[in-house]
């Protein structure tokens, strides 16, 4: 007769629950220890206090210092407890190293039992911290311990998953402790992912809040380092669609759109399909220059007046250019416009930038001015590099008027037959809605360049799909929408006029590696070698026959009664979001 085979076991650790972390010396105590701390505390300064007052006065009366009083004994009885427990209190992490060694209970768990644990917990994740710091998620997996039944039954939490090494541990709990900066990590440890990771469990363990939703691994941090996001500890996911073929002066472009907003990617899509059946459109770049514009002070408004005629003195240009086009190769000074509030001057200066979108290298050609002025001027006190008449990430009428980054202008020639199939409307509708919408409603409204239906949108998609400063969109969305009907009425014409677009292909977030294939997928990427600036102007024109189609394409959804409509069907999720958990 055949022996009964003996099941399999396996020793599985028995770890703590997550809401108290590992067993401490400390949680024996029968208060929380932070109370536990302050009665000591107190006690200890209070004796001290009172025995030194007995003392004092045992001294002045000349009592011999071994006769004590029973609230003397009592006070030094006290004072000893309280002088150990304090001892105690400051060696307690060498204590607690000593009396919890790493695996202190084990147990085991019968093969069948470790099944039903792993198809519980495929059902039943409830961890309130993820593996964050090990690089690589298979490391998270191996390190995982298996509870024991009570827990199962118990339905616990399973445990704060240990990071890659002891050493990340030890880093992680001097971060929380603020013995390590955060923000040194990168230059402390020369690992930026590692940094990350460290950083990200260091904060789920300060704050006591899951990041399991934002993902840490897939991405190049040493391509962020000094120049994209400082202390990251993930990235978010946007998607990208695809509009297009946009057809643009005789060139076609897929336009690439980061958006969370659902019907903006297919009603652009449904604008360039317009264009493209009626011929195309067409864009003229009226003006390339980035401004900057410091602040400085005198002691006179008469100061002030006479620093501003200088710097307008065509016959002083010549050597204020040479001044400032000596800080860049690419950077060339275009125009110099002053403005005076009282003793304050505010200098717009205005360059071209190459393909960059040229902040940094304006900035650095008004300093050297800055400084060869201190010599001419020397009352003048240089308040700020930047005044605000530049004016950078606020709506503002100097840029509306006068223009900032690449002015274009986009137009197109939309057939009759096609406004009546692709966008279903007529072109007497559109013409009149946009005379009653775009211009007088937003002129009701005080509307400061917002004379369009949704410009943002578009150069907000594009703008984070390309890398650019999605804060310079404010700017950026100024826009005047205009239609026509042309051609004795059958046939629309439409334009947006687009003053102040600042993009650049070179610099800040273009060189990541999303970003880079955006721009590579218009044809932009990088500066251009041949005419330099001109990939910079291109993907200015590319944005502004982008706005083109998506206000044409959103105007006839309006025009047509179907927005709501639209948006129900493609802008609402069916999810149902009751049972996820925050």
């Amino acid at each position: 007769m055949e022996a009964p085979r003996r099941r399999s076991v396996k020793p599985v650790l028995h770890p703590q629950p997550l809401s108290d972390g590992p067993l401490k010396a400390s949680d024996a105590l029968s208060l929380p220890l932070y109370l536990t701390n302050a009665v000591f505390f107190t006690l200890f300064f209070s004796v001290v206090y009172y025995l030194l007052l007995r003392w004092r006065e045992k001294i002045r009366n000349s009592t011999p210092l071994h006769v004590v009083t029973l609230s003397e004994i009592a006070a030094i009885v006290t004072f000893v407890a309280s002088f150990i427990y304090l001892l105690g209190f400051f060696g307690i992490g060498f204590v607690q190293s000593l009396i919890i060694p790493r695996a202190s209970h084990e147990d085991i768990l019968d093969e069948d039992e470790i099944n039903d644990y792993d198809s519980l917990m495929l059902k039943e994740d409830t961890r309130a911290i993820p593996c964050a710091a090990a690089p690589q998620s298979d490391d998270c997996k191996i390190a995982s311990p298996r509870p024991t039944k009570k827990i199962i039954e118990d339905k616990i939490p399973p445990p704060v998953i240990p990071l890659s090494s002891e050493e990340d541990e030890e880093i992680v709990k001097s971060v929380v402790e603020g013995k390590t900066p955060s923000y040194a990590l990168e230059s402390k440890l020369g690992d930026c992912h590692r940094a990350a990771a460290i950083r990200r469990e260091a904060l789920q363990r300060t704050t006591g809040k899951s990041l399991s939703g934002l993902p840490l691994d897939g991405f190049d941090y040493d391509a962020i380092l000094g120049q994209c996001c400082e202390m990251p500890v993930g990235y978010v996911q946007i998607p990208v669609g695809i509009a297009g073929p946009l057809l643009l002066d005789g060139k076609e472009f897929s336009v690439p759109m980061a958006t969370t907003e659902g019907c903006l990617v297919a009603s652009t899509n449904r604008g360039c399909k317009a264009i493209y059946a009626s011929g195309g459109a067409t864009s003229s770049l009226l003006r390339d220059a980035m401004t900057r514009a410091p602040v400085v002070r005198f002691g006179t408004a008469k100061r002030a007046a006479e620093l501003k005629f200088f710097l307008e003195d065509p016959l002083n240009f010549e050597t204020l250019s040479l001044v400032f086009n000596s800080s860049s190769r690419f950077g060339r000074l275009q125009s110099i416009k002053c403005a005076i509030a009282g003793k304050n001057l505010y200098i717009r200066f205005s360059c071209s930038t190459g393909d960059a979108m040229g902040m940094n290298m304006v900035s650095k050609g008004v300093q050297n001015v800055m400084d060869f002025l201190n010599n001419e001027f020397p009352d003048m006190d240089v308040i700020g590099i930047s005044g605000n008449y530049c004016s950078d990430k606020k709506p503002a009428a100097v840029n509306w008027i006068e223009g900032r980054g690449k002015s274009v202008v986009c137009e197109a020639i939309i057939k009759e037959e096609v406004v009546k199939k692709v966008l279903k409307t007529d072109v007497a509708s559109l013409v009149e809605l946009n005379m009653l919408k775009n211009l007088t409603g937003s002129a009701m409204a005080g509307a400061l360049g917002g004379f369009n239906a949704h410009a943002s949108n578009i150069v907000s998609a594009v703008y984070i799909a390309t890398g650019q400063d999605p804060a310079q969109n404010i700017e950026s969305s100024h826009c005047i929408t205009m239609m026509e009907a042309v051609n004795d009425g059958k046939d629309l014409h439409v334009s947006v006029t687009m003053p102040s677009i600042e993009v650049g292909t070179v610099g800040g977030g273009t060189q990541l590696a999303s970003q880079s294939a955006c721009l590579n997928l218009l044809g932009v990427k990088g500066a251009s070698k041949e005419a330099p600036g001109s990939n910079a102007r291109q993907l200015a024109t590319i944005v502004a026959g982008a706005v083109l189609a998506g206000e044409l394409s959103l105007m006839s959804a309006i025009a047509a009664g179907q927005l709501v409509k639209s948006h129900m069907k493609y802008n609402r999720s069916n999810k149902d979001v009751t049972n996820v958990s925050s």
